[in-house]
């Protein structure tokens, strides 16, 4: 759903070395990031758009994405000492990994009109919120809460009985063991570096369900590593 994020992935793919020399204009300084964060997606060159988002992401605070309910970046400078606003190598790796691949921004329930028997769908939604004080899940305008993450369970009880094998990630919540209660449901810790609290960053307890996919140990490690 997040339309910023699905152009970034299309440039790097398509034309990195355009979105890399965009990069390169950019500077870690305070009156810079306002005054490109400012700036709208929109009314850019999709480099230009590109290497906003990258260098927003790199500078501001903890690298958080957040946007207000008019759609509108809003997280604060991050006040790094030497941030690596451009990696080009590491672009251009994932440029060649994402060559040939189809992104597309869609819902995710949409997977209905596609999923057929032996298919693989892995989900990664914005994560149930584990306190009533870290409820963010504003990636996009339109948020994600229980009545997404309900319709998602339903989605994911379709593609089982279709004989797909599903495979989603989400915090390990009472709420989310109740939503696929019945399903697969294994304990991994995965490390976050997002807290106002630094001692509270590090490993945090998240699930990992499945339908029985008899790759789910395989899975399990390499989304833990």
């Amino acid at each position: 759903m997040n339309e910023e994020l699905i152009h970034a992935y299309c440039a790097i793919r398509d034309d990195v070395e355009h979105v890399i020399a965009e990069l390169l204009t950019h500077q870690a300084t305070s009156e810079h990031f306002y005054e490109v964060r400012e700036r709208q997606p929109e009314t850019l060159e999709r480099a230009q758009g590109v290497a906003r988002t990258i260098f927003l992401n790199r500078t501001c605070f903890n690298g958080l994405y957040r946007v207000n309910r008019k759609g509108r970046f809003n997280v604060p400078f991050g006040r790094y000492q030497n941030p690596k606003i451009c990696d080009a190598d590491n672009l251009r790796a994932v440029s060649a990994a994402l060559r040939g691949q189809n992104i597309q921004r869609r819902s995710a329930f949409a997977v209905l009109d596609e999923a057929k028997r032996g298919d693989l769908v892995y989900f990664d939604p914005p994560y149930d919120p584990v306190s009533k004080t870290a409820s963010f899940t504003a990636y996009t305008k339109q948020g994600f809460g229980d009545a997404e993450q309900e319709r998602l369970a339903d989605v994911f009880a379709e593609l089982d009985r279709r004989g797909v094998h599903v495979v989603l990630s989400n915090a390990d919540t009472p709420y989310v063991r109740e939503l696929y209660r019945g399903f697969v449901i294994e304990q991994v810790y995965c490390r976050r570096a997002i807290n106002a609290r630094a001692d509270r960053r590090g490993p945090v307890s998240e699930v990992l369900v499945s339908n029985g996919c008899g790759q789910r140990t395989r899975i399990a490690s390499a989304i833990t590593t």
